[in-house]
């Protein structure tokens, strides 16, 4: 019994110390992906906008950050996922506050719900898409009131910055490879590492 327990002991120690480690050179590059994408998409959105226009600076902007500079090799994080994931869901959302106007919390359910599920039809699944289907249904009047042009400004124009970011801050590094498929760009092929 006291043989067993120790080696569990061991194992719980191995777990934990290899969860634990820092990665300096790792967390080094994904800091500086993510500060230039989200700083570039800021700085932008602050200068070279007026202030009637939308910004290009939504919420879940933070959350595809996470991926597309810390979990790179994510099938989440893959260009495709990213880019359709988020177009599909801002469309999703603009539409759904379309039909629905009135009841917010009718409206937020169909939006996440229906983004979630057409990613996963269009195999675009790429988390962050269901805050940006949100963001569609609950953001500002100003962001409300882009309508369609919501999928495109500054979804789409953002989403392009980040990945734009996310190709060359990712591949400085011989330890890092972004996207995993080398060929990304043509976006109606899922296909990871093969061709």
């Amino acid at each position: 019994m006291r043989t067993r327990l120790r080696r569990h002991a061991r194992r719980i120690k191995v777990v934990v110390y290899q969860e634990t480690l820092f990665d300096y050179k790792e967390h080094l590059w994904t800091f500086l992906g993510a500060f230039v994408g989200i700083g570039l998409v800021g700085l932008l959105s602050q200068y070279q906008l007026a202030p009637a226009d939308a910004p290009l600076l939504i919420g879940s902007f933070g959350a595809s950050s996470v991926l597309i500079y810390g979990v790179i090799n994510s099938p989440l994080a893959q260009p495709r996922n990213l880019v359709g994931g988020h177009v599909l869901s801002a469309f999703i959302g603009v539409t759904i506050h379309h039909l629905i106007p009135q009841e917010l919390w009718l409206a937020a359910a169909l939006a996440v719900s229906l983004a979630i599920v057409g990613m996963q039809i269009t195999k675009t699944l790429h988390p962050p898409g269901g805050a940006t289907a949100l963001i569609a249904i609950i953001g500002s009047p100003q962001l409300k009131a882009l309508g369609y042009w919501y999928v495109l400004m500054p979804v789409l124009t953002g989403v392009l910055l980040l990945l734009l970011v996310a190709v060359v801050i990712n591949n400085l590094t011989p330890t890092r490879q972004y996207p995993a498929n080398k060929n990304w760009y043509r976006f109606w092929q899922r296909t990871y590492g093969s061709h």
